[in-house]
């Protein structure tokens, strides 16, 4: 199956659909964390029509998710931003690929009503990782995503993250649980 995960650069996501023998290929405007045979540099939104079977996609949440949203009246140019990045979601979304899974945190609601509504809250707790940080996904031509490894001790690593350079970078990163059960679970539909 060819796959094509959007806006990542990590290759997390790449490398658990290629160790299923999936033609798997990563795209993202940053360079990749891993093998370039397997990335893409550059907009995905010009390689959406080359034929892919499946598409994992990571949008930036910058100005869609809810731990943003009170900045959006109050830093000038964010309201113009989240509608940019709203049309790049649905833009994926729409893309005409069979089977599709566009993943988010918790969106606010100037964006829920433009995006619709998620069709699954997925937890890194699910997968093996002691860990909290809700993701959204919404689902086309896919089923939702079965937990395979729940697991005790639930931290929020990532929402108690101190502000750095590479903050965004890091919580961006899918956890291994989870891109090995998209690629397990998926990769057979």
């Amino acid at each position: 199956m060819r796959v094509l995960v959007a806006c990542e650069f990590s290759q997390v996501v790449t490398r658990a659909f290629r160790e299923r023998g999936h033609e798997a290929y990563s795209c993202d405007i940053l360079p990749t964390e891993g093998n370039p045979d397997w990335h893409i540099e550059g907009d995905v939104s010009k390689h959406l029509c080359s034929g892919w079977d499946m598409m994992i996609a990571h949008p930036p949440c910058t100005y869609l998710c809810n731990s943003g949203v009170r900045w959006l009246h109050e830093r000038p140019g964010r309201i113009r931003a989240m509608v940019d990045a709203v049309e790049f979601f649905q833009e994926l979304l729409s893309a005409p690929i069979k089977r599709i899974a566009v993943e988010n945190p918790v969106p606010h609601g100037y964006a829920l009503d433009i995006i619709g509504r998620y069709d699954q809250i997925i937890q890194p707790w699910q997968f093996g990782h002691g860990e909290t940080k809700a993701t959204c996904l919404w689902l086309k031509g896919l089923p939702e995503l079965a937990p395979t490894n729940i697991v005790e001790g639930r931290e929020q690593r990532v929402w108690k993250m101190p502000p750095s350079p590479d903050r965004g970078r890091v919580r961006s990163i899918t956890y291994p649980g989870i891109a090995a059960a998209m690629a397990e679970q998926w990769g057979q539909a």
